[in-house]
């Protein structure tokens, strides 16, 4: 498969309130049981929210048929076996894949070495 590596980094949030979606390619506000989870740029942070920044977004080229199995375990496992985290979110078109800035190098050459590839977006350095 082919991923697109977005170039700012993202941050993940909590908060106890509905949060707006943040700007850009991926925006993102769930809520579950637990309260509101929010996912975009780390220069739109939302305020009060608590949050972890430094997250890379891949972008599996899409779309997606719906009918596809085992897309996230593909991509996923490899990075398992090279100890990288990994937050995942869909939609209706694609899959992306949050992994830490710290660890996008091994990301990389996991999914690399899988088979995939992996290219830079027109922004990214």
């Amino acid at each position: 498969m082919k991923l697109e590596l977005l170039a700012e980094p993202y941050a993940v949030c909590t908060a106890p309130r509905p949060l707006e979606p943040g700007p850009g390619p991926l925006a993102a506000a769930l809520r579950d049981a637990a309260g509101y989870t929010w996912v975009g740029p780390e220069a739109a942070v939302p305020e009060g929210a608590t949050c972890r920044g430094g997250w890379r977004v891949l972008i599996v080229e899409g779309p997606l048929d719906f009918g596809l199995t085992g897309v996230l375990a593909a991509l996923t496992a490899p990075m398992a076996e090279a100890g990288v985290p990994v937050f995942a979110l869909s939609t209706w078109a694609t899959d992306f894949l949050l992994v830490p800035g710290v660890r996008l190098e091994a990301a990389r050459a996991a999914l690399t070495a899988a088979g995939h590839e992996v290219v830079n977006s027109k922004d990214a350095g």
